[in-house]
């Protein structure tokens, strides 16, 4: 139970970060006096940073099969094979100004009030993900006990992770898309040329007519390199 005071003037603390549901702010138990933030708030936040990074590596994942899975600087080929249908949602959490800009707004925000340096640059969104997140977790305890924006700063956090999660749960549900064809020779050097479809849940393809299977987004990048070899080879013999 939370202790009481004499003083009716008084006003118990409450937790900075306040309940996920947008209720009114719970007060602070008689042991957490001195923090700004709950313990359970903090957990949860914890558990929050902890769960971005596999997330964000999915949707990455994700972005990457929508943009074709291209290397950059490779020769595009002028391939009509499609990449899986683009979701704005996906690409806007993974590009600069998603996931990784927000997370290194906050940590700056943390370095600041420390009188540190603002945090170097880190390479891509990829790359940077998974740093922002450590420097958070790291310095979680000091700022839920020290740092006056802390809340806001929670609750930022809570919507990058809600996002996240709404976002990677929606990929079970798009339908199948064509990605083009089946570059599969046989014996006989024949090729296959079978119609192959994925959906954006998953870089897996399988040809229904030959059996060849692409199950690692190392192999969907060989199936692309394979299907625009066989175009070229195609407008080749067409010249």
């Amino acid at each position: 139970m939370h202790d009481n005071h004499d003083d009716d003037s008084y006003s118990w603390p409450t937790c900075a970060a306040g309940p996920e549901t947008g209720a009114r702010s719970h007060k602070l138990w008689a042991a957490e006096v001195g923090r700004l933030v709950c313990r359970p708030c903090e957990d949860q936040t914890a558990k929050h940073l902890a769960e971005l990074g596999p997330l964000f590596r999915r949707l990455n994942e994700t972005a990457t099969l929508m943009r074709g899975a291209r290397r950059p600087g490779g020769a595009t080929s002028g391939s009509r094979t499609p990449p899986i249908p683009p979701r704005l949602e996906v690409l806007a959490l993974t590009a600069v100004g998603g996931v990784a800009t927000r997370l290194r707004d906050i940590e700056d925000s943390w370095r600041t009030a420390l009188g540190w340096t603002v945090a170097p640059w880190r390479g891509s969104p990829l790359q940077a993900v998974p740093e922002h997140i450590k420097f958070l977790a790291n310095n979680l305890p000091w700022a839920v006990s020290s740092y006056e924006s802390i809340g806001q700063d929670i609750d930022d956090l809570r919507r990058v992770h809600a996002e996240c999660v709404a976002v990677a749960a929606n990929e079970h549900r798009p339908g199948r898309v064509n990605i083009g064809r089946c570059p599969t020779r046989g014996d006989d050097g024949t090729l296959c040329r079978a119609d192959l479809t994925a959906t954006a849940s998953s870089h897996r393809v399988h040809c229904g007519q030959c059996g060849a299977r692409w199950e690692t987004l190392g192999e969907w990048k060989e199936l692309r390199e394979q299907q625009d070899a066989v175009l070229r080879e195609d407008a080749g013999v067409a010249a």
